[in-house]
């Protein structure tokens, strides 16, 4: 905990943004930190609660309060108020791989699971994770390489989060580690989805050259199951973790869906990331400038289309939901200290997006082969039309954004035969992560479909451990 009395003695204060007006000028991050003493303050208000459910409850099933990764948050709140950076950064490192990353991505389970927001107020745990690890970054990002190494060689498909948490705490303990990424930098949605405004790439690139002073290999443009065989790895490997992600994106199968102009988000995103680094260009661009844009979903993915495209400079940008508004304020006595369902407006929002929820579009209609406008209807709470709830929105760039339904089951999966379950996910077992085949792991969104990066990071890490007790019968990993 951090001060008896803090949590009565201070107010919240988080950090801010920059105005909207120089933000959407620029690719960069812009929430700016707070001073080091306001930190300390926020950290004292973090009270001795007796159960802390922020830190999470140690359980592997969904909707679980509190940290996915169960970072020991009142501990590091506590050497942050005693002015203890250096061992706040160790604590948190021992339970995160990669604390800057959530620090500005996780949508914080851990505040919502805060006793201090029963009443609104919670302790800004994100913002104090974020400045911790931020702190240890700029002293020095030591690499951590094994005392010994075992001889034993594993490969890991997909350099995302899970695959990158996988990958460093295998290597730790000794293992040789390849990591096979079928784009040109490592990093999956980290790098190509997430966009530069909300974290910017060099984070990942620090971790990965930490990764490699710490023995791991990375094989880039190899693509497993395209032009890398996966049964060879297999073959060639003591062992093989598939991390490659939930990328099968759902559709909109309504009549017009095959008009120019009409993307998934994955298509999208991934451009701009490339433009922001320099990366060479892989398709036809995908633009939102000068145009009237509407973004079909209303999660971070669509949040994330909103503000790449009013950055683009889109006359307009729509977004539609097809769920009901959610409430403004979340019933604590029914939710807390469960992740609670009500109104989430981002940044991106705020930057200028109109929103609409429980719409339901019907078709596209366009000219000369391109979309030109969404026919929609709004719906009731059980997805029916409501009478005279038809309306036409003009559009001349459709982005889906929608969610993922399971991985992409040709190639790689399809070689390799695996289980998959009732959802389409690589079949895998929460106590150990083996797949159907011998040997053959799987983790984060692969196994359990789309969910938070924090999420995969801990898959990563879990996975790791059973990798490393299948290999040597036991594990000094940490859970």
């Amino acid at each position: 905990m951090g001060k008896i009395t803090g949590f009565l003695e201070y107010e919240r204060e988080d950090r801010d943004y920059e105005p909207v007006e120089e933000r959407i000028r620029h690719w960069r991050e812009f929430v700016l930190p707070l001073p080091e003493e306001d930190y300390r303050l926020q950290a004292a208000r973090c009270m001795n609660c007796g159960v802390p459910y922020c830190q999470g409850t140690g359980s592997l099933a969904p909707g679980t309060p509190g940290c996915p990764v169960n970072n020991q948050i009142p501990d590091w709140n506590d050497l942050v108020y005693t002015g203890n950076w250096d061992e706040a950064a160790r604590n948190l490192h021992s339970t995160n791989n990669f604390p800057e990353v959530t620090g500005r991505v996780c949508p914080a389970p851990c505040e919502a699971s805060c006793t201090l927001n029963i009443d609104e107020n919670p302790v800004t745990i994100k913002s104090i994770e974020c400045a911790i690890a931020d702190r240890a970054i700029a002293l020095g990002l030591k690499p951590e390489p094994p005392a010994e190494r075992t001889g034993k060689k594993v490969a890991i498909v997909g350099s995302g989060p899970a695959g990158l948490a996988c990958a460093q705490q295998l290597g730790r303990a000794g293992h040789d580690v390849h990591v096979f990424e079928k784009y040109a930098k490592a990093g999956g949605l980290l790098r190509y989805g997430i966009p530069d405004f909300k974290m910017e790439k060099h984070h990942v690139d620090r971790r990965v050259a930490q990764m490699q002073a710490e023995g791991v290999t990375f094989h880039y443009g190899a693509h497993v199951g395209v032009n890398i065989a996966a049964e060879k790895l297999v073959a060639d490997y003591d062992a093989v973790v598939l991390t490659g992600g939930a990328e099968k994106a759902r559709d909109l199968p309504v009549p017009g869906r095959e008009l120019n102009g009409i993307h998934f988000a994955m298509d999208f995103l991934p451009q701009q990331n490339r433009r922001v680094s320099g990366e060479p260009a892989t398709d036809e661009p995908i633009l939102a400038g000068g145009k009237h844009v509407v973004v079909i979903g209303g999660g971070d993915t669509g949040s994330d289309c909103i503000g790449t495209s009013i950055r683009q400079g889109a006359l307009s940008v729509t977004n539609f939901e097809i769920l009901p508004q959610p409430p403004l304020r979340e019933n604590k006595m029914l939710t807390w200290p469960n992740w609670p369902l009500k109104l989430r407006t981002s940044s991106s929002h705020e930057e200028g997006a109109k929103r609409d929820f429980a719409v339901m579009t019907t078709r596209f209609s366009g000219a000369n082969g391109t979309v030109q406008a969404l026919h929609c209807v709004h719906i009731d709470d059980k997805m029916k039309a409501i009478p005279g709830g038809e309306f036409e929105l003009r559009a001349e760039l459709v982005l889906l954004a929608m969610g993922f339904v399971h991985p992409v089951h040709e190639g790689m999966l399809k070689d390799l035969r695996l289980a998959l379950d009732q959802r389409g996910n690589v079949s895998a077992s929460t106590d150990d992560y083996r797949t159907s085949l011998d040997k053959v792991f799987a983790a984060g969104d692969m196994r359990r479909g789309q969910s938070l990066v924090v999420w995969a990071i801990r898959e990563g890490r879990q996975a790791a451990h059973a990798v490393d007790k299948f290999l040597m019968g036991s594990s000094l990993l940490p859970l």
